[in-house]
C-alpha cells in the first residue's frame, strides 16, 4: 500500500505547486458556462424551449454537462504527465523500484482522480451562482458520478500515454477523442434532438451515462434519459475495466 498512497500523494503535491494550471482548470470550464451558457439562455428563454429541455433554463440543463465535461477533460489529460515523466527518467525510477507496479499506477490514477474531482467541485459550485433550479442535496452523490468517470478516463490516459513516446502525438490523440465525445454526451443538447446515427453513438458514449447520472441528482429525473442504475453500472464497470487495462499496460511497460 506504501506506492499507491506514495504514488498518488505525489499526484496532489504536483499540482497543487503547478499554479498556473489550477487557474486554468477554473477559466476554462467558466468560458464554457459563461459564454456559451449564458448566451444560450436567452435565446432559450421561452416556454417552448424549456419543454425540450425537461422544464428547466438552459443554464440548469447545461450546468451538470459542464462539471462531467470538466472532470472528464481534465482526467484525459493526466496522461500528458505521463509521457513527460518518460522524458524526465522518473517512470523508469518507478519500474526499477522495489515495488509493485499495479500499486504504483493504481496510486497514480486515484491521485489524478482526486485532484480531477477537485476540479469538479469548484466549478460545480460556482454553477450554482448562475443556474436556477439545481439542487444543493445532489451535490454528494454528483460528485461520486463524477469519481468514476475521474477514475475510468485517468486509466484511460494512462494506458494511452504508455503506448505513445510524443507528447504532441497524445495531445492530437487526445483533441480528435475529447470533441466528438462531448458533443455526444448530450451535455450541450438533449440526446433526443440528435439525428439517430447520432443518437446511436451516443448511446455507446461513455461519457453520456456520466453526464445524464450528474443530471439525475442535480436537476432531476424529468432531464433524464436513463435509470440511475444504468448510469452508475456503465460507469463503474468501465472505471474497472480501464484502470484494469491501465495496470496490466503498466506491468508490462519498458522505459528504454
Amino acid at each position: 500500500m506504501r506506492a499507491l498512497t506514495t504514488m498518488a500523494y505525489r499526484q496532489i503535491k504536483r499540482f497543487t505547486r503547478a499554479r498556473s494550471r489550477v487557474v486554468g482548470m477554473i477559466v476554462n470550464p467558466l468560458i464554457w458556462l459563461v459564454f456559451f451558457g449564458l448566451g444560450w439562455s436567452k435565446v432559450f428563454d421561452n416556454p417552448m424551449a424549456r419543454a425540450i429541455f425537461g422544464g428547466v433554463d438552459y443554464l440548469t440543463f447545461l450546468a451538470p454537462g459542464i462539471f462531467a465535461m470538466t472532470i472528464f477533460n481534465q482526467s484525459f489529460i493526466g496522461g500528458v504527465s505521463v509521457i513527460w515523466d518518460k522524458q524526465f527518467g522518473f517512470l523508469k525510477e518507478v519500474l526499477v523500484a522495489p515495488a509493485s507496479r499495479k500499486e504504483g499506477i493504481l496510486g497514480r490514477i486515484l491521485g489524478d482522480s482526486l485532484v480531477t474531482l477537485t476540479q469538479g467541485t469548484i466549478i460545480l459550485l460556482l454553477t450554482f451562482l448562475l443556474a436556477e433550479n439545481l439542487k444543493i442535496s445532489g451535490i454528494l452523490p454528483a460528485l461520486g458520478v463524477g469519481f468514476l468517470l475521474a477514475v475510468a478516463f485517468s486509466g484511460f490516459g494512462v494506458s494511452l500515454a504508455l503506448k505513445m513516446e510524443s507528447m504532441e502525438g497524445f495531445q492530437m490523440v487526445m483533441m480528435v477523442l475529447m470533441l466528438p465525445l462531448i458533443f455526444l454526451s448530450g451535455a450541450m443538447y438533449p440526446i433526443d434532438t440528435m439525428p439517430s446515427w447520432m443518437r446511436a453513438l451516443a448511446y455507446i458514449n461513455p461519457l453520456t451515462y456520466a453526464v445524464d447520472g450528474a443530471r439525475h441528482f442535480l436537476v432531476g429525473e424529468n432531464v433524464t434519459k436513463f435509470a440511475l442504475t444504468t448510469d452508475v453500472g456503465v460507469l463503474a464497470l468501465l472505471a474497472l475495466f480501464l484502470v484494469g487495462v491501465a495496470m496490466i499496460e503498466f506491468e508490462k511497460a519498458t522505459i528504454g
